[in-house]
Order: C-alpha cells, then sequence, then structure tokens
C-alpha cells in the first residue's frame, strides 16, 4: 500500500502565526488579523507576549519598499 501522508496543517493558532512568520518576507498585521479573526492590538500582544517572552524568540520589524510594516522572526546564526 502506497502511503500519501501528507503534512498535518497546524492545528492551533500560535502555530499558524509562527508559520507566518518564520517566512523569509514577513507578514503585516493585517495578514495575522485575517488569519486570526483577531484585533490589531491582539495580535501585537501575542508579538510580545509570546512570542518574544514566553517562547524567547527575536522578532524583526521592518519597513517594506511598499511602506508596509513587516514581522518576522528573526532565525539564530548557525554556530560556525
Amino acid at each position: 500500500m502506497v502511503s500519501s501522508a501528507k503534512p498535518k496543517p497546524p492545528t492551533s493558532k500560535t502555530e499558524m502565526l509562527l508559520k507566518k512568520l518564520r517566512s523569509a518576507k514577513g507578514v503585516t498585521i493585517d495578514t495575522l488579523m485575517e488569519t486570526t479573526g483577531w484585533q490589531a492590538h491582539s495580535v501585537r500582544r501575542f508579538l510580545s507576549g509570546t512570542v518574544r517572552k514566553k517562547l524567547g524568540l527575536t522578532v524583526v520589524s521592518e519597513v517594506g519598499k511598499d511602506g508596509a510594516r513587516r514581522y518576522r522572526i528573526e532565525t539564530p546564526a548557525k554556530a560556525r
């Protein structure tokens, strides 16, 4: 029998948001709001409280050429 195992879709909002935040281009607050159904202040609280403080990840905020602020999780440099 051939296994057609597909990767499981993220099951929680935290997993969905972390996946989006790990993209190289980053993600806007509006996109995170659409994904979760949360208001902007709740998304910002998630970024500062959960991602930064509880998970200890570094969140980078940058303004793109289009003028939109994007957030992404900074991946640590590999040890040499």
